[in-house]
């Protein structure tokens, strides 16, 4: 353990998704050479996003507006939504080129022993904003594991009674230059579920 602020410095930095011990420690003294301009522009940066970035009122994406760019983009087909987990998922399916769609971002998965419920994420946003726009399509784009199957799940039956919308849930199995032999069990049986007609 480091004295004083330092090893404060390296807790806080250790909090972080992703950052271990080592990389905090790491970062930590990395930051404590580095020139003062770069701290300060750090600094005025992380102030920056504390102040200035807010959620989109539509979509719940990371905006510097009150509407996030692709809410604002007249482009986008407003008859698609993609319901996704959180604003990084958004950035993952816009890097496709495939979606020209809107997004809903619910901020999160359905969690019961982290005590995250149905209220505790956007989906009564998403009912409000489906029975008041004309949306034929939703695509349900949460993460393949427990938590998000179960988020799906639970969207598949609210939203099943709006009439003529169609729910979709994104294809998963194989990746591109992938190896049947390397392939779990559960990501196999997915692809063949999944199959399609050619």
């Amino acid at each position: 353990m480091y004295e004083g602020v330092v090893q404060d410095l390296i807790d806080e930095l250790g909090h972080l998704p992703g950052i271990g011990p080592k990389s905090a420690q790491r970062i930590a003294f990395h930051l404590l050479a580095a020139d003062p301009a770069d701290i300060a522009r750090l600094q005025d940066v992380l102030g920056k996003v504390r102040e200035g970035v807010q959620f989109c009122e539509i979509c719940g994406n990371v905006s510097e507006q009150q509407q996030c760019r692709i809410c604002r983009d007249t482009r986008r087909d407003t008859s698609l939504i993609c319901v996704v987990e959180e604003p990084k998922d958004v950035l993952a399916v816009e890097r496709t080129r495939e979606f020209k769609g809107r997004y809903h971002v619910l901020g999160g998965a359905l969690d019961p022993l982290s005590g995250i419920g149905p209220d505790q994420l956007r989906i009564r946003e998403l009912l409000t904003r489906i029975g008041g726009e004309e949306v034929t399509e939703v695509i349900i784009a949460t993460d393949p594991n427990t938590e998000g199957e179960a988020t799906a799940t639970y969207l598949v039956r609210m939203l099943r009674d709006f009439p003529g919308l169609a729910v979709t849930r994104l294809a998963s199995g194989l990746p591109m230059g992938g190896d049947l032999e390397f392939a779990d069990e559960l990501t196999l049986g997915r692809a063949l579920s999944g199959r399609r007609a050619l």
